[in-house]
């Protein structure tokens, strides 16, 4: 159990203490796995970018992946071929929602990156990471358009994952690193204790945190903590985003609330 993303991106990270001097750069998909990365380039002093890939859900479960969507020179697409013959969905609905997915594809960069290019990662260690990894569907077409780009090394990095899916996603790796691999998964937010959906603003926030040089040991106060992506969209959303504290014994203050983790 992670007590949220960050503690299980620093999990993560000391599981890959070994590329630190092998020019890694981390490659997150937002919005979950945002956090993730931002500790594990923070642990190995490495840059930070943003990998953007899209599911395509089953038209009355979107939730249910039928394949998904990566942007790019070269837009990668994978769909489930025999999911989508089982559920009989029609190719005129696959097209629209990856031209659809592909649109926010394009308004996340510009919200979170400023419209800014993807770091070239030709010759280095990516690491693409996400918070947790079910079906695989989104996974799988992050690694093939990274593959793409040329990196010497391609790492998967996520701190769960389903036994069988890392097993399926192995060969389109040099690398997987995962803190915890259950024999059965059930939902990814059953392993937090806090799975909160993330905001457009709170992946801004870790973004430009991450993008700021690391302080120098003159710069902190003898015994300060190390600066966390916690720390920082908290420090963000207090500042735009007050809302009143919920009332003890209320579902909001007992629980926090997520689609995939219901109340105990």
């Amino acid at each position: 159990m992670f007590d949220d993303r960050n503690d299980a991106g620093r999990q993560l990270a000391e599981k890959l203490r070994h590329l630190q001097d092998q020019n890694p750069i981390v490659l997150a998909l937002p919005r979950g796995g945002v956090p993730v990365g931002f500790e594990i380039a923070r642990a190995l002093a490495a840059p930070l970018d943003l990998l953007l890939v899209r599911k395509i859900g089953v038209p009355w479960q979107p939730e249910l992946a039928l394949g998904a969507v990566a942007n790019g020179a070269h837009p990668e697409t994978f769909i489930d071929k025999e999911l989508e013959a089982a559920l009989d969905i029609s190719d005129d609905y696959v097209k629209r929602e990856t031209a659809r997915q592909l649109e926010e594809v394009e308004r996340r960069r510009r919200v979170y990156c400023g419209g800014r290019a993807p770091l070239d990662i030709a010759g280095h260690t990516a690491i693409v990471v996400d918070d947790g990894i079910a079906t695989g569907a989104t996974m799988r077409v992050a690694l093939q358009a990274s593959r793409r780009r040329n990196p010497a090394r391609l790492v998967l990095a996520t701190p769960v994952a389903a036994a069988d899916t890392i097993e399926k996603l192995r060969p389109l790796a040099d690398d997987v690193v995962c803190v915890e691999i259950p024999s059965w998964l059930g939902a990814i937010g059953f392993f937090y204790a806090d799975f909160h959906q993330m905001s457009d603003a709170e992946v801004t926030a870790i973004v430009a945190e991450a993008a700021k040089p690391p302080a120098s040991e003159g710069d902190q106060p003898a015994g300060a903590a190390e600066p966390t992506a916690t720390n920082s969209w908290r420090r963000f959303l207090s500042r735009h985003f007050r809302k009143a504290a919920p009332k003890p014994g209320s579902a909001r203050a007992d629980h926090n609330a997520d689609p995939q983790r219901p109340p105990p």
